[in-house]
C-alpha cells in the first residue's frame, strides 16, 4: 500500500507542476466549406498533447501561450489542417472534406496508434459518444450491436456477468472471453462464480472483473478481431482483444460534471402470464390423493372445533388443484400462525390478489461523476471520480461503485516524456440475486413451482410482522417447517449475500525520442484486486443455518520495453515497426471456508460461530510467469501498398520446462487501390489479406499434481492427490487464422463499407476428460480436438442526408459465424460441459457446431416426419402420449446464433441529436426449464386453454376436456385419442420430451435511445461560468420487438462462460428510462 500511495503522490506532483504562465484565452468555431458547424472536432496545440474539442455548434475555447501558436484541427471526414493563431482571439476555421479512412487512427496491439489505411487486418473503433449514450453501469454491455463479429450476452441480474465473444468460440473448455487492454495494459476479466452457479445449480452471479472499468473515463474502444490484429499478445490473443483508450487532459483548465438518474420498470413480456382459475394441488378427483370429499384439499381440524375442515394442500408446489370458488371457505398456512390476523380463520378460495410480480419493484440507478483536466505545451493531467448506486428489482438488493482515475503526462525534456495512469474502483454488493435451479432463486418458484392461491402481499406482511420465517408451503397442518422454500421476504432480508472488491490498475511509462524516427518506450503496469464474498443461512430457515466466506486476490505485473521505428526511407517507401519484450507475472489465490453443523448464536455471522469444528477450507494459490519477445515491421509503398510482418515468442511457466517456448507469427498485406483507380465516385478503396497463429496458454496447475487437504481422520491430518491427473507434456492451444477483406468509401463518403471473410482453426485443445478409475484418477488433462470457425462480417455506413445544420447517418453491423467441431479425442463423440436439471446436457459433439444441447427427443415417423404417438398398452408411455427416445443423448439444439447485427441511426439538427440502436440476433437455441416445469405444474395461462371442442383442457375427457397430441400412431395414421390433463399427465415434462422446450433464442430489440440537446453557445456564454451544457433523455432495453421464448428474454442465461443456451429461473428484463445533465466549465 505504501508503494501505491507513493506512486499516486508522484503522479499528483507531476500534475501540480503544470504551469499556465503567459496564457491567453482564444475562442474559435470550426465549420465545413458550406459554413455548417462541425461538432466534436479535435483542436490540439501543435507539438503538445494539450487541446480540446468543439461543441455541438462547432465552438471551442482554449488557453494558449506565445504570440503565434499553431493549432492542429482535425475531424473525421475532413482534411487535418495547421492553423496559426494571430493577434485576434476570436476566429473561424474551415475544414475541407477528405477521405476519412486516410486520416482515421486506430489503437492497435500494445497500445500503438496506427493510421487505419496502413492496417491490413480488421479493427473497428467505437468512440466514447457512441459507447456511453445510455450510461450503462457495465461498459461491456454498451458494445452490444455496435461491432460486427462481437457477440455480447448480458444477464438481468444486478451487476451480473456478461459473455463477450469475438468471431465464435475457439476453446472447448477454457475461456473464450476477449482480452481486455486499457492504455496498452492487459487487465483481468475473470468471473468469480462457483461451479454450481455456472452449471445452473444455484449460487450468485458476481459479475466480470471488466465491470470495474469506468465508462466515463473511456475515450474510445478499438476491437482487434482477428489473430493478425492481436498476434503481438501471443499466447493470450486467441480470443481477440478489446483495446480501451482512456481520456486525456486538454488545454487550459476544464471541469466536467455529469449527473444522471435511471428508473427501470419490468418488461411484462419477460414475466409469466398466470392462470387465475385453479389453486394448489397436483391431482384431480380421480386420484383422490387427499382426504376431503372432493379429493382436492387437506382434511383436518384446523380451528379446533372438533370437525374436520378444508385446508389448502400446502405441501404441494403446483396449481392443478380445485377450481377457485369465492363461496368456498378454506384454511391456509396463515390459519396455523398464532400471530396472524387469520389464525384459525378460513378465507375464500380465490386466486391471490397479488401475484409474484408484486415481489418486484422499480429499479433506481444514480450515476454522478466529476472530472478535472488541464494542460499546456509541456503536459496534461486528468482526475475523475464516478459514483454509481444501483437499487435492484427485488427487495434488499443494492450495488455501489466508486471509481477514481488519475492520468498525467509531462514532457521532462525535449526528448523525454513521462506519463502515468492510475485507476481505483471499489464495489460493494448486497443482496445479489440467486440464480439457477435453487431455492434462493425466487424465480424457481415464480416460474416453475407455485400455488396460484398465494397472495404475495400476505407473504410480505407475514415476514414484517415479526421477522420470522412464515412460509406458504408447510409440511403438514402440524408441522410448520417449509417443504421447499422459505418465505421470500425472510430469504431476501435474512439470507442475503454480501460482497466487495477493491481494485487498482494502471501504468507508468517513459518515452524517449532518440531522433526524428526512433524512440524507445519503457512501461511498467499493475492490475490487482482483493475481493470477498459472504453467504449466509439464518437460524429458522428451512435448511440448517450456516455462514461461508470467500476471500480472493489477484495481481498481474507487466514490464514492457519497446523500440519504435517510424522512418521515411525514401520518397516512396516508409518503414514502421517495433522490437520489444514483455515479462508478465500473475499471482492468484483464494480461500473458501464455512461453518459446520449450524450457527451457535443467531444473527452472528462468523466462522468462529460454528457449532462443530470447521472442516478444512478450500484453498488455492497459483503463480504464473510468461516471458515474451516480439517484433513487427510495416513497409509502406507510396501510401498504397503495406506489408506487415509480426511475431511473438512466449515462454510460459505453465508449460513443461523442456517444451515451454512457442512462436506466434503473422503476415498481412494491404493495397489501397484508390491511389491507382481514380474515379469521382470512389473516395477510398483498400483490399487486405493476412494469416496469423496465436495461442491460448495452459491454465495454472495443469502440469503437476498438487495436494488436497481434506478433513483429518480423527486427530491425524491427511493430504491427498486430487482426482484430476495433471499432464507434464501439455502444449498451448493454437489458433491458425486466415482473413481477407475490402474497405470502401463511395460517393463523397456518403457510403462506407468494410467487408471481411475469415477462417480459423483451433487445434491442440486443452481438455479435462474422464479416464478409467483404475488409474486412481477420475479425469486427466490432455491436448486433443479441433474446432473451425468461418465467417463473414459487414460494417456499413450511410449518410442519406448531410446539409447545413442537419445530418442523418446510419451505421450497420452484421456478421455470420459458422463453427464446426472437426474432431474429438479418440473414443469420444461428445464432451460434456455441464449436466443440468431435467437430464439436459450442454457440450460439444463431433461434426456439430459449437455448443450442442442434448436431451430426450420425439420419435418421428420415417415417412411423414411427424411425431409418433403411442397407441399400445404396456409400453413406456401411456396410449395417446408421445413416444420419446430411450436416452437423453440426442442433439436437440445448439446455442450458437446464425447471425448477429445492429443498426444505429443518428439524426442531428443544430444542437439537437437523436440516436437509437436496433440490436438483432438470428437463431441459436435455448432450453427453457421454466417452461418445462411451469407448464407441468399448471401455473401458466396455457394450462387452462380451450381445446378443439371448445372445452377447458382440464375438464374430464368424458365431458369433452383433455387434449389430443398432434402426430401419428405407429401405423402412420393421425392420432385421435384424447387424454386427460392433470398435475402428472399431459403438460410440460409430463407430456413432452426435452425437445419441446427448445426455443429459438433470436430477437430484435430496441436496445438504446438517446435524445441530447446542447444549449446554444450564445446562451451558454451568457452564463459566464459554463463552456457547455448538454441535456439528455435516454433509454435502454426499451422494447423487445420480436422474440420466440415465452415469458422470458431470450438473451438470459446462467452467467458468462461456455455453458449457454439454458434458462432456469431467469429474471425479467427491465426497461430503463433516464436523464443526464452534463456541465462543462
Amino acid at each position: 500500500m505504501k508503494k501505491r500511495a507513493l506512486l499516486f503522490f508522484t503522479m499528483l506532483m507531476v500534475s501540480v507542476t503544470l504551469t499556465y504562465a503567459q496564457q491567453r484565452q482564444i475562442t474559435g468555431k470550426v465549420t465545413g466549406a458550406d459554413g455548417s458547424p462541425i461538432p466534436f472536432a479535435t483542436v490540439q496545440i501543435k507539438g503538445t498533447s494539450s487541446g480540446t474539442t468543439s461543441d455541438q455548434q462547432g465552438n471551442f475555447k482554449l488557453s494558449v501561450t506565445g504570440a503565434s501558436p499553431v493549432l492542429v484541427i482535425r475531424s473525421v471526414g475532413y482534411a487535418t489542417i495547421d492553423y496559426t493563431v494571430g493577434a485576434s482571439s476570436a476566429f473561424t476555421v474551415q475544414l475541407k472534406e477528405e477521405d476519412k479512412n486516410l486520416q482515421e487512427v486506430v489503437v492497435t496491439a500494445l497500445g500503438i496508434t496506427r493510421k487505419k489505411n496502413e492496417l491490413a487486418y480488421s479493427a473497428q473503433t467505437v468512440q466514447a459518444e457512441e459507447l456511453n449514450r445510455t450510461r450503462d453501469p457495465n461498459v461491456v454491455n454498451s458494445l452490444s450491436g455496435k461491432v460486427s463479429g462481437l457477440e455480447v450476452r448480458r444477464n438481468s441480474t444486478m451487476g451480473g456477468s456478461t459473455n463477450i465473444v469475438l468471431r465464435g468460440n475457439k476453446s472447448f473448455q477454457n475461456s473464450n472471453q476477449a482480452l481486455f487492454v486499457i492504455d496498452g495494459v492487459p487487465v483481468d476479466n475473470s468471473v468469480a462464480n462457483t461451479p454450481d452457479q455456472t452449471t445452473g445449480r444455484g449460487g450468485f452471479d458476481y459479475g466480470n472483473a471488466a465491470s470495474d472499468i469506468n465508462a466515463d473515463d473511456v475515450a474510445s474502444v478499438s476491437v482487434l478481431k482477428g489473430a493478425a490484429a492481436a498476434a503481438l499478445y501471443g499466447s493470450r490473443a486467441a480470443n481477440g482483444v478489446i483495446m480501451i483508450t482512456t481520456k486525456k487532459g486538454r488545454s487550459g483548465m476544464n471541469v466536467t460534471v455529469n449527473t444522471g438518474l435511471t428508473v427501470g420498470t419490468m418488461d411484462k413480456s419477460t414475466f409469466p402470464k398466470y392462470q387465475k382459475q385453479y389453486g394448489a394441488g397436483y391431482y384431480d378427483v380421480e386420484d383422490n390423493t387427499y382426504q376431503s370429499p372432493d379429493g382436492h384439499f387437506w382434511y383436518a381440524d384446523i380451528d379446533g372445533d372438533g370437525t374436520r375442515d378444508l385446508a389448502v394442500p400446502m405441501k404441494e408446489d403446483a396449481s392443478f388443484g380445485a377450481k377457485f370458488d369465492p363461496n368456498l371457505m378454506v384454511f391456509n398456512y396463515q390459519s396455523l400462525d398464532p400471530r396472524s390476523p387469520y389464525y384459525k380463520k378460513a378465507r375464500p378460495w380465490v386466486a391471490g390478489e397479488h401475484d409474484p410480480s408484486y415481489f418486484y419493484k422499480n429499479t433506481l440507478t444514480t450515476n454522478n461523476s466529476v472530472a478535472v483536466d488541464g494542460g499546456n505545451d509541456k503536459g496534461n493531467f486528468k482526475l475523475g471520480y464516478t459514483k454509481t448506486v444501483e437499487n435492484g428489482m427485488i427487495p434488499n438488493a443494492r450495488l455501489v461503485k466508486d471509481m477514481l482515475n488519475f492520468g498525467a503526462s509531462y514532457k521532462l525534456t525535449d526528448k523525454l516524456t513521462a506519463s502515468a495512469n492510475v485507476n481505483m474502483s471499489k464495489i460493494d454488493g448486497k443482496g445479489r440475486y440467486g440464480t439457477g435451479y435453487d431455492e434462493y432463486n425466487v424465480n424457481q418458484a415464480f416460474r416453475q413451482w407455485w400455488q396460484m392461491n398465494i397472495d404475495m402481499k400476505d407473504q410480505k406482511d407475514d415476514y414484517f410482522r415479526d421477522k420470522l420465517n412464515k412460509s406458504w408451503n408447510l409440511t403438514s397442518p402440524t408441522n410448520p417447517i417449509p417443504t421447499y422454500t422459505d418465505n421470500f421476504y425472510f430469504m431476501r432480508y435474512e439470507n442475503f449475500e454480501q460482497d466487495g472488491r477493491i481494485r487498482y490498475f494502471g501504468n507508468v511509462t517513459l518515452n524517449y525520442q532518440i531522433n526524428s524516427w526512433l524512440s524507445v518506450l519503457g512501461r511498467t503496469s499493475m492490475d490487482t484486486y482483493n475481493q470477498w464474498q459472504e453467504e449466509r443461512n439464518a437460524v429458522g430457515s428451512k435448511n440448517p443455518s450456516s455462514y461461508s466466506r470467500y476471500d480472493g486476490s489477484f495481481i498481474e505485473n507487466n514490464y514492457d520495453l519497446m523500440l519504435n521505428i517510424d522512418k521515411q526511407l525514401s520518397t516512396d517507401f516508409k518503414l514502421t515497426g517495433l522490437v520489444g519484450g514483455n515479462i508478465r507475472r500473475t499471482h492468484a489465490k483464494y480461500l473458501r471456508a464455512s461453518t459446520n453443523g449450524g450457527l451457535v448464536v443467531p444473527h452472528l455471522y462468523s466462522l468462529s460461530n460454528s457449532v462443530n469444528p470447521m472442516l478444512a477450507p478450500e484453498e488455492a494459490d497459483s503463480l504464473m510467469q510468461v516471458n515474451g519477445l516480439f517484433a513487427s515491421a510495416t513497409i509502406g509503398y507510396k501510401n498504397m501498398l503495406f506489408l506487415d510482418l509480426a511475431g511473438r515468442r512466449d515462454e510460459s511457466s505453465t508449460l513443461p520446462a523442456n517444451n515451454n517456448s512457442y512462436y506466434y507469427p503473422a503476415a498481412s498485406l494491404g493495397f489501397t487501390f484508390s491511389e491507382v483507380v481514380k474515379a469521382k465516385w470512389l473516395n477510398y478503396g483498400k483490399a487486405r489479406i493476412n494469416y496469423a497463429e496465436v495461442g491460448n496458454s495452459a491454465p495454472a496447475q495443469a502440469l503437476y499434481d498438487p495436494y488436497d487437504k481434506p478433513s483429518g481422520f480423527g486427530s491425524t491430518p491427511i493430504f491427498s492427490v486430487p482426482a484430476i491427473k495433471r499432464n507434464p507434456d501439455l502444449k498451448p492451444e493454437r489458433t491458425k487464422s486466415f482473413e481477407t477483406g475490402v474497405e470502401l468509401a463511395l460517393f463523397d463518403n456518403i457510403l462506407t463499407l468494410d467487408l471481411t471473410y475469415y477462417s480459423s482453426k483451433s487445434v491442440d485443445q486443452i481438455l479435462r476428460l474422464p479416464i478409467s478409475r483404475a488409474t486412481g484418477y477420475d479425469q486427466m488433462f490432455i491436448n486433443a480436438g479441433t474446432i473451425r470457425n468461418r465467417g463473414v462480417e459487414v460494417s456499413l455506413g450511410v449518410t442519406p442526408v448531410r446539409i447545413k445544420n442537419f445530418s442523418w447517418t446510419v451505421n450497420a453491423n452484421w456478421s455470420m459465424n459458422r463453427s464446426k467441431v472437426l474432431d474429438l479425442p479418440e473414443g469420444l463423440d461428445f464432451i460434456q460441459l455441464g449436466a443440468l436439471q431435467s437430464n439436459v446436457t450442454i457440450g460439444h459433439a463431433a461434426g456439430q457446431a459449437y455448443g450442442v444441447i442434448r436431451g430426450k427427443d420425439f420419435i418421428y415417423d420415417k415417412a411423414t416426419g411427424q411425431r409418433v404417438v403411442e397407441d399400445q398398452e404396456g409400453q413406456a408411455v401411456l396410449p395417446g402420449y408421445y413416444k420419446t427416445t430411450a436416452t437423453a443423448n440426442e442433439v436437440i439444439g445448439n446455442y450458437t446464433p446464425k447471425w448477429i447485427g445492429g443498426v444505429t441511426n443518428t439524426v442531428r439538427y443544430k444542437g439537437l441529436a437523436l440516436s437509437f440502436l436496433i440490436d438483432i440476433k438470428k437463431g441459436g437455441d435455448t432450453y427453457s426449464l421454466d417452461q418445462a416445469y411451469g407448464q407441468s405444474t399448471g401455473i401458466y395461462e396455457e394450462s387452462v386453454r380451450l381445446n378443439d371442442l371448445g372445452k377447458n383442457i382440464r375438464d374430464d375427457v368424458s365431458q369433452g376436456g383433455g387434449i389430443i397430441f398432434e402426430g401419428v400412431t405407429s401405423d402412420g395414421k393421425p392420432n385421435t385419442q384424447r387424454v386427460r390433463v392433470s398435475g402428472t399427465r399431459g403438460l410440460g415434462v409430463n407430456g413432452y420430451p426435452n425437445k419441446e422446450f427448445i426455443y429459438d433464442a433470436g430477437y430484435v430489440k430496441l436496445r438504446e435511445v438517446n435524445l441530447t440537446y446542447s444549449l446554444p453557445g450564445s446562451l451558454v456564454n451568457n452564463l459566464k461560468i459554463f463552456k457547455g451544457i448538454d441535456l439528455s433523455l435516454l433509454g435502454r432495453n426499451l422494447w423487445i420487438i420480436h422474440k420466440n421464448v415465452p415469458y422470458a428474454d431470450p438473451e438470459e442465461n446462467l452467467a458468462a462462460g461456455n455453458i449457454q443456451g439454458y434458462q432456469s429461473g431467469v429474471y425479467p428484463t427491465y426497461r430503463n428510462f433516464g436523464f443526464n445533465v452534463r456541465f462543462r466549465f
